[in-house]
């Protein structure tokens, strides 16, 4: 079954679609240093103009039990963009469709910023505020963004503007809020020894913490807060002083918990927490941030810049840290990140994806000027399929724990579609 117009799956050309009488650039402003951006432009075929770019086809798959949407857009001369969504994706490849049918087949891919807010004003008694809608709305504007940069022979970040750094600072998500303070400590110190992070992150969160008084009430017990501390001081002794400690909760607690939590944690000097409450109560956050010297981070459930506007009134957050596979794409999360760097708020992004995400997100850490650190997370080392759902060159990491920024066209990374297929989620149609 054919989900939307056939094309055929070809590997993606780099012919730029710039006419020699359009491409415009002498000699003498190649002679300058333009890094990546001349050097592209010189290896680029001028073959036809732009406007004879269109779409033809979007696919789609999904894996991780619809965890993670990929998706390819498909054009009239072979170049095919490729992107990823997370968490709102679940049951949404119907979503996928209406969008592409009603905003995308037939369009010239290189107005991105036009599809996006086509695809975002067609939506809103469709529920394009937040949620499902945005998160498909995300994947598809980043496969945008590979296809424009393959057609222009640009990677994504020049398209941005350029770059301020080379490559991305991340730290390690290694998860374990059950864990004992001895093995969370460990853990910690493997992060540091073996794969040269520079920061770690730990979930103190616990649903089924046998010192909860109220699995359904999220007000935190004496026994967890102590359970609490112990986790981060085993973390804090075993990675030193110079290391970075980030500590997530989820959005799961009351106000009053995450105050104490907060002031509890402040003797380790962490480098944020995260979401010690629900992404629906902004004011609790500012309050939150009056009260502690830890500095709070939040954004992963706020979606587009206007989710971000209230929170930056009122002073909610010392960090921001939208997540680039569902606030609304690769250009929105600029418009986030510049908006952010108005109120001097560093920019953290939250990364659950593939590489492919990953690696897309990178592109946006490098264009702005408040960039602090991105997420990364311990499966790309443990779970062999995140290499082998992905075509990329080089290595995942630098031996000091930063993502390389690919000088290549496009994103860099692109789906390895028959590697996935085993991992595809049972029963939707997996790129028909």
């Amino acid at each position: 079954m054919k989900l939307f117009t056939s094309s055929n799956d070809k590997k993606s050309s780099r012919r730029s679609f710039l006419s020699k009488t359009t491409l415009g650039i002498t000699g003498a402003m190649l002679a300058t240093n333009y890094d990546g951006l001349a050097s592209s432009i010189e290896r680029t075929p001028k073959s036809s103009a732009p406007s004879d770019l269109k779409i033809t086809a979007v696919k789609c798959g999904y894996i991780r039990n619809e965890h993670s949407l990929f998706v390819k857009i498909y054009t009239n001369q072979d170049i095919v963009g490729h992107g990823q969504g997370v968490d709102g994706v679940y049951g949404t490849y119907h979503v996928v469709h209406h969008l592409a049918k009603n905003h995308l087949i037939g369009q010239n891919p290189l107005n991105i910023n036009r599809l996006q807010e086509e695809m975002r004003r067609g939506g809103l008694f469709k529920g394009a505020q937040a949620g499902m809608y945005v998160c498909v709305m995300t994947a598809l504007e980043t496969a945008l963004w590979d296809l424009v940069g393959k057609a222009l022979g640009l990677p994504v970040y020049q398209l941005m503007g350029g770059k301020f750094r080379d490559k991305i600072r991340v730290y390690c998500d290694t998860a374990g809020s059950r864990l004992e303070p001895t093995e969370m400590g460990r853990r910690a110190k493997e992060d540091v020894d073996k794969y040269g992070f520079t920061a770690v992150k730990f979930d103190i969160d616990d649903r089924q913490d046998p010192n909860k008084l109220d699995m359904y009430n999220w007000s935190v017990s004496i026994p967890e807060l102590r359970r609490m501390e112990a986790q981060i001081a085993a973390v804090r002794e075993a990675v030193g002083p110079n290391i970075d400690i980030c500590v997530d909760c989820h959005g799961r607690f009351d106000e009053a918990s995450g105050m104490k939590i907060a002031k509890a944690l402040e003797p380790y000097n962490l480098m944020w927490l995260e979401e010690p409450v629900p992404a629906e109560v902004p004011e609790s956050y500012a309050r939150i941030r009056e009260s502690t010297t830890t500095p709070i981070c939040g954004g992963e459930n706020w979606y587009l810049t206007y989710g971000f506007r209230h929170p930056f009134e009122i002073g909610a957050v010392d960090i921001i840290m939208p997540d680039l596979q569902k606030c609304g794409g690769l250009g929105e999360a600029l418009r986030i990140a510049n908006m952010a760097n108005t109120y001097n708020i560093p920019f953290a992004p939250h990364m659950v994806a593939s590489y492919l995400g990953a690696v897309s997100s990178a592109h946006v850490c490098a264009a702005v000027p408040n960039f602090l650190i991105l997420e990364w997370q311990i499966y790309f080392h443990e779970n062999e399929m995140y290499k082998e759902i992905v075509n990329f060159d080089g290595d995942f990491l630098t031996k000091d724990g930063y993502i390389p920024l690919p000088d290549k066209p496009g994103i860099g990374v692109e789906i390895n579609e028959e590697a996935m297929r085993k991992y595809a989620s049972p029963g939707i149609p997996f790129f028909e």
